[in-house]
Parts: C-alpha cells; sequence; structure tokens
C-alpha cells in the first residue's frame, strides 16, 4: 500500500486529475497574447490555459533582422531559452552593452532593464522559449538614443570567474 500523497484544500480532498500536471501541446499554443511588429508570441502557460498564478510561459519568433524598440518589463524577470538561430541582446542606459545567444543558451532579464531583443541574421527566424515572472505583459517602452558601437560583455558567472 502506498501513502496517501493527496492533500486537503480545506474543502475536502484536491482532485489531482484536473488540478495537476496539464500538458500543452505545442501546436496548440494561443497566438491571442501581445504582439510586436517583427515578432510572433504563442502562450502555452497562463492562469487561463493552465492555472498558473505566478509565471507566464510560451513562444516568440523574431523574424529575420528584426528587432525591438528600447524597453523593460517592469518588476518582472525574464527568461529566454533559444532554440533556434542567433539572439542579439542590447542592454543599459544607451543600450551600451551587447552579447549573442544561440541554440542551446538561456538570457535572463533582471527587473526594470532597459534592452532591446534582435534577431541577429538577416535570412533565419529566430525561435525562441520565454518565460516570465508575472501574468501580466508589462512593457514599458523607453526614448533611449542607442550607442552605435555596443560595448561586447562576455558572460562569466560569479562561480567559475577566469
Amino acid at each position: 500500500m502506498g501513502a496517501d500523497h493527496s492533500h486537503d484544500d480545506g474543502h475536502g480532498k484536491i482532485d489531482w486529475r484536473t488540478h495537476g500536471v496539464k500538458v500543452i501541446p505545442g501546436d496548440s499554443l494561443d497566438p491571442n497574447t501581445a504582439q510586436t511588429p517583427g515578432m510572433n508570441r504563442a502562450t502555452a502557460i497562463n492562469h487561463a490555459r493552465a492555472g498558473a498564478e505566478k509565471i507566464w510561459a510560451g513562444t516568440v519568433h523574431i523574424h529575420p533582422d528584426a528587432k525591438t524598440g528600447a524597453h523593460h518589463h517592469g518588476d518582472l524577470e525574464s527568461i529566454i531559452y533559444v532554440v533556434k538561430g542567433r539572439a542579439r541582446m542590447r542592454w543599459g542606459e544607451h543600450l551600451e552593452y551587447v552579447a549573442e545567444a544561440g541554440p542551446g543558451d538561456f538570457i535572463f532579464v533582471p527587473p526594470y532593464v532597459p534592452h532591446q531583443e534582435i534577431n541577429a541574421s538577416p535570412d533565419e527566424t529566430l525561435e525562441c522559449v520565454l518565460v516570465r515572472s508575472g501574468q501580466d505583459p508589462v512593457v514599458v517602452n523607453l526614448d533611449i538614443e542607442p550607442d552605435e558601437k555596443p560595448e561586447a560583455v562576455k558572460w562569466i558567472d560569479p562561480i567559475h570567474r577566469e
């Protein structure tokens, strides 16, 4: 006999069949979400689709040579996972820093960081998975005059410094 792993929510046992794990098929993502010209976003996980309370997840396809304007996402944290293509991120008060990421790389964007997302390829769509720490599509557009030559930043994690 196994242990009883059900939990009482104060109103009786939870029905884990309907309130448990959800699988969202990749071909059933919801394109009815905030869009940016040159990009196609689709929601996989949010409150309406999966019951998520604290995160949003979906995909974004960025057209060749497309880029966003300078913006930040308020107090939200964002994680971008590059599936296909080459992502170029610029950030800073004048977008003075730049780094690139390719397939298999993760990008972390902390709250309030002014940034710009760019598809670094002139002919390949950039495909990414995006996860945010909240449900609201917070985008604060910024009027930033970018520096012409951004400073390249080599990522070195704080544990394994050179």
